[in-house]
C-alpha cells in the first residue's frame, strides 16, 4: 500500500507513535509518506520506502498565524497525486483530521482518498473539547473513514464528549527487539557515578505531566536511600522543576538530559520509571520502560491502568500522592528480587499484549478495509 501519514513532529506521544508506525509499515514492504512541517523526531533515517514531504508555510503580514491546516491539505493533495496514495492516516484530531477531510474533498474529482484518524488524548480531552474547537473536532472525526483510539479509556471519552462511539481501539506498541534491556555501563556510570539507584521520567514536560512530583518524590525517597533522577524530554515546566530541585538542595542529583534519541538506552540504565501525570490516554513511556524490564510507578489515571499492572509490573498511586510514590519506590528498590520479578513481568506483558507483531497487522487490516470500502462505495 501507499500510505500517507501526518503527525506533529515534536517530542510527544502522537508523533512518536505515528513515526514508529510508519517505520514498521515500511519494514513490512509498504510505501510510507510522512507529510508535516518538519521531520518527525524519531525518524533518524529515510529510504526508498519511507519518504518525507515538507509542508511549506507562507509568512504573510495579513496572517497573524500561518494557516497550517490549509497548507497541509494542499500538500496532501500534491503528494496523493504524485505518489498515488491509497489511504491517509492522520494522527491527532486537530488540525490533522480537518486537513484530511479538506484534502479528500479537493481530490474527489480524481479519486476518493479515504483517511483514518487516530485519537491520542489531549486532542479529545483538552484541545478538541474546548468551546472554540468542539464543533470542528466533532465534524472532522465524524467525517473520518475510520476512527481509532489508543485505549479503551480514550474511546470512552470520545463517546462521552462527542457522541461518536464508533471508535476502534488499537493500542500503542513497542518493537520488542528495539525495546529490550541492554547493558550500557558507560551511560549508567555517567548517570550514577557513585552507584546510586536511578529514577527516570520521560515526557514533554507539559503541566499535565506534573514533573514537579518527580522532584518531590526524589526528595522524599532520598531520606531512605541514595538515588538520582534523570529527566528525559523538554517543555514549559522544565524551568520550574529545575528551581524546585535547587530549593530542595538536590539539583546535582537531577539530570535534565533533554530530548534523547536513544531512549531505550536510558530506560535500560534506570531502575524505575516515574509517571505522575494528571491523566494519560495510554502511557507510552510506561510501556517502553516495561519492555526494557524497568518497573513503573504511575498514577491511577486515564488509560494507565490498561498498561501498568498494579502490583505486578509496578504500582499505581493517586494523582499528587508523592508520599505513596516514594514509599512504593523504596519498596521496589530495596528488594532486589521484587525489582527483578516486576521487571520480568513487565517485559512479558509488553511483548504479549503490545508487540508490533500483534498491533501493526491491526492497522494493516484497517487500511485494507477502508480502501476496499472506498473502491466499492465511491
Amino acid at each position: 500500500m501507499n500510505i500517507g501519514i501526518t503527525v506533529f513532529p515534536t517530542y510527544g506521544g502522537s508523533g512518536i507513535v505515528g513515526s514508529e508506525l510508519g517505520r514498521e509499515l515500511a519494514e513490512r514492504g509498504h510505501n510510507v509518506h510522512f507529510i508535516s512541517y518538519a521531520l518527525p523526531t524519531r525518524l533518524c533515517r529515510l529510504d526508498e520506502r519511507m519518504r518525507f514531504h515538507q509542508v511549506d508555510l507562507f509568512d504573510y503580514p495579513l496572517f497573524e498565524f500561518p494557516p497550517y491546516d490549509l497548507a497541509l491539505a494542499s500538500k496532501i493533495v500534491e503528494v496523493a497525486g504524485n505518489e498515488k496514495l491509497d489511504v491517509l492516516h492522520m494522527h491527532y484530531a486537530i488540525p490533522h483530521a480537518t486537513a484530511g477531510f479538506l484534502a479528500r474533498e479537493m481530490y474527489k474529482s480524481t479519486r476518493y482518498l479515504p483517511f483514518v484518524t487516530t485519537l491520542h488524548g489531549t486532542d479529545i480531552t483538552l484541545v478538541g473539547s474546548r468551546k472554540s474547537f468542539l464543533p470542528i473536532t466533532r465534524f472532522s472525526i465524524a467525517q473520518s473513514d475510520a476512527l481509532t483510539a489508543i485505549s479503551r479509556y480514550l474511546a470512552g471519552e470520545t463517546c462521552r464528549t462527542f457522541g461518536n462511539c464508533a471508535v476502534e481501539v488499537i493500542p500503542n506498541f513497542i518493537n520488542a527487539k528495539e525495546y529490550a534491556r541492554r547493558e550500557n555501563q558507560a551511560l549508567r556510570s555517567r548517570l550514577t557515578p557513585n552507584g546510586e539507584k536511578l529514577l527516570i521520567h520521560v515526557s514533554n514536560f507539559r503541566p499535565v505531566k506534573r514533573i514537579n512530583d518527580c522532584i518531590h518524590t526524589l526528595a522524599r525517597l532520598r531520606e531512605r536511600l541514595s538515588a538520582r533522577l534523570v529527566m528525559c524530554g523538554d517543555g514549559p515546566e522544565r524551568e520550574g522543576a529545575e528551581k524546585l530541585a535547587r530549593d530542595y538542595g538536590i539539583a546535582d542529583d537531577v539530570i535534565f538530559a533533554g530530548q534523547v534519541p536513544n531512549i531505550a538506552d536510558y530506560l535500560s540504565a534506570s531502575d524505575l520509571l516515574l509517571m505522575p501525570s494528571d491523566t494519560e490516554s495510554f502511557g507510552l513511556a510506561a510501556l517502553e520502560a516495561m519492555a526494557c524490564e524497568t518497573p513503573v510507578i504511575a498514577t491511577r489515571a486515564g488509560g494507565l491502568p490498561e498498561v501498568v499492572l498494579d502490583g505486578e509490573t509496578g504500582y499505581l498511586v493517586e494523582v499528587g500522592d508523592t508520599q505513596a510514590m516514594a514509599e512504593r519506590a523504596v519498596e521496589i528498590l530495596s528488594d532486589e528480587n521484587k525489582w527483578r520479578r516486576m521487571g520480568a513481568r513487565g517485559r512479558a506483558w509488553a511483548v504479549e499484549r503490545f508487540n508490533t507483531e500483534i498491533v501493526i497487522p491491526q492497522y494493516e487490516k484497517l487500511y485494507e478495509r477502508v480502501i476496499d470500502w472506498a473502491g466499492k462505495n465511491r
